[in-house]
Parts: structure tokens; sequence; C-alpha cells
């Protein structure tokens, strides 16, 4: 797990999972130091162990006031029912659908539990977060938000690119990734993420990411971190419907693939990245 301080107020908790044929999957959460302190996302259940630990590295649990989960997917939801049980002074940020996907799993009490649309914002004390429905996304409870205060912005999965090295996982600006490698990268994992991408009408799905555009935003938390870089990585994903349809490897490509997998790989490089 690596720590390290990404935008004004935010410490990034950095983390990766190996995925065999495609690269190294960056996994982050973040830390937003507010009056309030918020929590982003809880981590993947792998590393739960060292997630927790670098957590209240950052935050005491009696502080924490708001777990903001941008969607209930596994790789941020690792950690939630700990964080929750740690942190009793906190609530549970997240959509009416993201809450009845994790009643499947969780027994969260309704009075711990803030639901928030899109187009709402979160008043933490110093500021408030303005929630908002990124482009692209892999749940239907999915959102992000920006900082008010900052204009940081919290994207959720809508930019994620698996990486060649896991260095690169905890680069601190994209501009440490060949421009070239982080295009293709990002278009690629577009199809895998939200499949639906290769479907849509170019033209509407282009108008869905003017929002972002106007925005603007000085610090886009995404991976790696982006610095007045917005308009460049919606024109990227701009061209994603145009991209071919992502097809998984078989079982005889699988069983090739892993033949090079040496058990425990993934372990090591979860500490490479930390």
């Amino acid at each position: 797990m690596h720590i390290t301080s990404s935008a004004a107020d935010v410490t990034s908790l950095v983390d990766c999972a190996q995925i065999p044929g495609l690269g190294f999957l960056p996994i982050n959460a973040f830390v937003l130091h507010a009056e309030q302190p918020v929590l982003v996302d809880t981590g993947q259940p792998a590393s739960s162990a060292d997630f927790l630990d670098a957590l209240w590295s950052q935050v005491d649990p009696d502080d924490l006031r708001w777990v903001y989960l941008t969607h209930p997917d596994r790789d941020h939801t690792g950690s939630l029912a700990e964080v929750l049980a740690a942190a009793p002074s906190a609530r549970l940020v997240t959509t009416f659908l993201g809450m009845g996907i994790l009643s499947i799993e969780y027994e969260i009490a309704p009075d711990r539990v803030f639901r928030l649309n899109p187009g709402q914002s979160l008043d933490v004390g110093d500021r408030r977060l303005r929630a908002f429905r990124p482009p692209l996304y892999d749940s239907p409870a999915t959102t992000g938000f920006w900082d008010e205060r900052t204009g940081t912005c919290f994207s959720s999965d809508c930019f994620g690119a698996p990486m060649s090295d896991p260095d690169l996982v905890r680069a601190d600006d994209i501009t440490a990734v060949p421009a070239g490698d982080l295009e293709a990268a990002q278009r690629m994992w577009a199809t895998v993420d939200s499949p639906w991408i290769t479907g849509v009408d170019r033209s509407a799905f282009e108008a869905s990411l003017d929002p972002l555009r106007r925005l603007d935003p000085p610090v886009l938390l995404s991976t790696p971190p982006a610095r007045r870089a917005v308009h460049r990585l919606l024109d990227t994903l701009a061209a994603a419907p145009d991209a071919p349809p992502f097809i998984g490897p078989d079982q005889a490509a699988l069983d090739a693939l892993l033949s090079g997998f040496t058990p425990g790989q993934g372990e090591s490089q979860r500490a490479a990245a930390g």
C-alpha cells in the first residue's frame, strides 16, 4: 500500500491488482482532510489489513465522519464493514440503488447511511462536495464528486487504465506514463469495464463529456492523478465508442497466460506498489 499526497487536502491510498494479459490495475482510495474527514472508497478485500493500517495512520477512527462510496464493486468495498465498525461517527454516502446493492451482503443501519444523488451536495463542514454521474461507469450506482473549495474532482473508475508496470501505479502524475500507452490502456479499459460504450452513439456520448470539460478541474483523481489534463483525458474517452468490443481470453488462452503466472505473484506485486 502506497500513501501519497495527491492534491490539496487529499491523501491517496494506492493499491493494485494484476490482471493477466492486461496489466496492473490501480485501486485507489482517498482521505479528504476536510473539517469533517471523508474516506473515498475502501479498497479491495485482498489488501484489507494493509489498507486499514494505512487508513488509520492518516485519520483517527473517532474523527472519520463520512465514507463516500463511489459505487459498490468489491474493489471499492473491501474494508467497508471494518471501517464502519471502527469509526462510530462515520456515515456511509451512497445512492438509493447503491444501498440496495450493498444490502445483499451487508447489514447497515439506515441512520448510518446518507443517500446522495447526482447534482446534490454534501456539507462536510468547511466545504461542499457536489456529486455527479461520470460519463463512463460500470455500475448504475456510480457517482463521483468535486470539491467546491479546491476544485479537485474524484472521478471513480471513469478514467481507469491498467498500467504496464506496478511502479507506474504509484506515479505522482499521468505525465509519468507514456502518452500513447496511457491512451491505449484507457480506451481498452473503457471497453472492458463499461462494455456498453461500444454500442452508443458517439455524438451523444461526446455531449455527456461536456459538463466535465466546462468544470475543468485542476486535479482529476484518476489513474494516476491528472493535473490540468482533463481535456486530454476526455479526448481519449471521446473515441471509445469506436473501439472494438473487448473479448476476453477463452479457456485455452487463459491456461497459456496462467502458465507463466507464478502463485503468490499478485501479493508480491501489491507489495511492489507499496
